[in-house]
């Protein structure tokens, strides 16, 4: 049993490591909680996605017929409801949104956000999205205390509502930030609406996450078998043995 237990608690571990990383306290950052295994939230992250980011924003690597797949949506449902480009159903994500133009609009093309939450992180997105706030010295009329002078207005405003910034006295330094005029959604609907945006998106920088972890309980089960079994069979091998 003393020789078991290391096989045991190493399986445990795998089975750990397959499970979403404890955000670090201290970063400053909101903690979004996205689920990549939660398929309504995804469903629901698509439909924010496809009416207020596609216009600006692509998902170059992604296709809808993929995105059908993956988050048990037909044909039908996804060129009905996601698809305002006139893609066809095999086609990637691609924006309309011609990128010399959008430079000139807005001093720089907007990002494609296939691996957007992969290089930032979850949080960091998931925060961003909730700290816009109104500033007049800005040129688009918006500011963001996650990322400062961001070039992108804010897409969101009419869910939302309107944030204004308190600065501490004396300085321009944002102290906290207030929901000045109430949008379509409460707060905690708005930061439920956002998570499902994190989380689509979370989705789109690794699509294969929900095959492995689907595949990867699986695994650690086999693997907690197969050492039980061998245990057994050790014993069996070596019980003449003195």
């Amino acid at each position: 049993m003393k020789r078991i237990l290391p096989a045991v608690a190493l399986t445990l571990g795998l089975l750990l490591a397959g499970q979403p990383a404890v955000r670090a306290e201290g970063s400053g950052l909101m903690a979004s909680g996205s689920s990549v295994r939660d398929q309504a939230s995804l469903q629901r992250g698509a439909k924010l996605f496809f009416n207020y980011c596609v216009g600006c924003h692509s998902l170059k690597y992604m296709r809808y017929s993929r995105i059908a797949d993956d988050l048990g949506l037909t044909e039908q449902q996804v060129m009905q409801n996601l698809d305002f480009t006139g893609a066809k159903f095999d086609d990637p994500v691609i924006s309309h949104m011609p990128a010399e133009d959008a430079a000139k609009w807005f001093g720089k093309a907007p990002p494609d956000l296939s691996l957007e939450v992969s290089a930032k992180t979850p949080d960091w997105v998931y925060t961003y999205l909730n700290t816009f706030y109104l500033d007049p010295k800005s040129p688009i009329g918006w500011n963001n205390t996650t990322l400062p002078n961001a070039a992108m207005p804010f897409p969101l405003w009419e869910l939302q509502g309107q944030q204004t910034a308190v600065t501490k006295p004396g300085t321009d330094e944002v102290e906290k930030l207030e929901l000045s005029r109430p949008g379509k959604l409460t707060p905690a609907q708005y930061q439920q609406a956002t998570r499902d945006l994190v989380n689509f998106l979370e989705y789109v920088s690794e699509p294969a996450a929900l095959q492995r972890h689907h595949y990867g309980v699986w695994v650690v089960l086999f693997l907690a078998l197969f050492t039980l079994l061998a245990y057994f069979l050790k014993k069996e091998y070596w019980k003449d043995v003195h």
